[in-house]
This record gives structure tokens, C-alpha cells and sequence, in this order.
């Protein structure tokens, strides 16, 4: 009995031992696989799957109608519109950035498109030759020398870092579709670029959700590198292993 009793115990033992051990190595393998650069998951995790079902149940299915209903050519000339006003914060932040060179592209963007693009809705200026480049104050933060900080997922906003969080509250700030007035017509016009900007994510969509395994980290990993090619204008340097 006692014999039966030492072997029952070795047994409990070792499976013990082994549990343990298998909690280790998947405690070690988790947080061998953190981002470093996320050290919020958690939240930015819950952030996403809330947006989730927002995207799902309203924005999309809006996105969705609009690019269905409204012909291309509206479409091209809606983007043109709102492209064209983001022009002249495009270029005050080439400026900021010290390409004075690309400022000067960027306003004249903006004059030639205000006029004979009539308002914006004509892209003319691409058509001169007149590079429009993709500038905001993030990036710009980011040039000064401002580091990144965490990365953070919000709703409807979407993806951001704590640098690019506060450029894009200072971009919203800046955006001359807040200073339209009655109050009606501001909120009509920025209502109309959200469901345009999402329309034009649809395609991506499918690509997303066939490419990941996990959509959260897949969307983050892409958000970080396009955002490290914007601040070093498509040359990153290097990165250590």
C-alpha cells in the first residue's frame, strides 16, 4: 500500500513538473512575441474590437451604399475636393519640415486646383507635373526628433502612435473644413470625406482578411512600417535585429 501510494505521488509529481514547465514555455513564447512597441495590447486589443463592430454595423455598410450609388466620376471629383483642401496643411508641414522646395509644389497644387481645377474637383495640377506629397504633422513631429511612443488603436480613428495621436489632433485642428460655417454644412462635409475615405479602404478589405492570421497584429505591424517609410520619405534607414 505504501508502495502504491510513493508511486501515486511521484506521478502527481512529475505531472506537476510538467505543467509547470509547459506554463513557462508559453509564458516565455508570449511574451517573447510582444511588440515591444505596443506595450498597451490589452486596451489597443478591446479599442479595435469595438471599432470593429462599428465598421461592421455603420460604417462600412454606408461605405458600402455610397460606392455603389455614386458614379466614379463623382467619387474621383469628391476626393479631388477634399485633397485639394488638405493641399495648403500639406504644405505648411513640408515647410515645418524644412522642404521648402515641396512646400511650393504643395501651393501650387493648391493654386492651380482652386482655379482652373474649379474648387478642387479636377486634378489638374497632377496632371502639370505637381507631385502631391503625403505630409502631416506626425511626420512632422517625427523630423524635430519627437519620438513615436506607444502605439495606440482608437476607435473610428483607427491606428496611431502617441506622436501621431497628438499630430492628428493638431491636424484637426488646422483642417479648413472645421472653419466652414453654418455648423450644418461643416458637419455634412466632414461626414462626406469619412464615408469617401472608407469607400476607398474597401478594396482592401478582402486583402486584410485573407492575408491575417490576426487581423489586430497584421493591421498594426502595417500601420508602424508605412508610417516609418512616410517620416523617412520612402528611405528608412536601417534596423538593428
Amino acid at each position: 500500500m505504501s508502495d502504491y501510494f510513493c508511486a501515486s505521488g511521484v506521478r502527481r509529481a512529475r505531472h506537476t513538473l510538467l505543467g509547470g514547465l509547459l506554463v513557462a514555455l508559453t509564458c516565455g513564447s508570449v511574451l517573447a512575441d510582444q511588440n515591444p512597441r505596443d506595450p498597451y495590447e490589452g486596451f489597443n486589443r478591446a479599442m479595435f474590437a469595438t471599432n470593429e463592430v462599428i465598421d461592421k454595423y455603420a460604417a462600412k455598410p454606408v461605405a458600402q451604399v455610397y460606392d455603389n450609388a455614386v458614379p466614379l466620376p463623382v467619387k474621383a471629383s469628391v476626393g479631388n475636393f477634399f485633397g485639394n483642401a488638405g493641399d495648403l496643411w500639406i504644405g505648411v508641414n513640408s515647410a515645418l519640415q524644412g522642404k521648402f522646395g515641396d512646400a511650393g509644389i504643395d501651393l501650387g497644387r493648391l493654386l492651380v486646383n482652386s482655379t482652373v481645377g474649379i474648387f478642387g474637383l479636377f486634378d489638374v495640377a497632377s496632371e502639370l507635373g505637381l507631385e502631391r506629397h503625403d505630409e502631416d504633422f506626425g511626420q512632422t513631429l517625427a523630423v524635430w526628433g519627437v519620438d513615436g511612443g506607444a502605439y495606440l488603436y482608437w476607435p473610428v480613428l483607427g491606428p496611431r502612435n502617441v506622436r501621431d495621436t497628438v499630430g492628428f489632433a493638431v491636424g484637426a485642428y488646422a483642417d479648413p473644413v472645421r472653419q466652414v460655417r453654418p455648423v450644418s454644412v461643416r458637419n455634412s462635409m466632414a461626414a462626406l470625406r469619412f464615408v469617401d475615405i472608407r469607400a476607398s479602404l474597401l478594396p482592401s478589405d478582402r486583402v486584410v482578411e485573407e492575408a491575417a492570421l490576426d487581423k489586430y497584429a497584421y493591421i498594426r505591424d502595417a500601420y508602424l512600417q508605412r508610417r516609418r517609410n512616410q517620416v523617412f520619405d520612402g528611405r528608412p534607414p536601417r534596423l538593428d535585429d
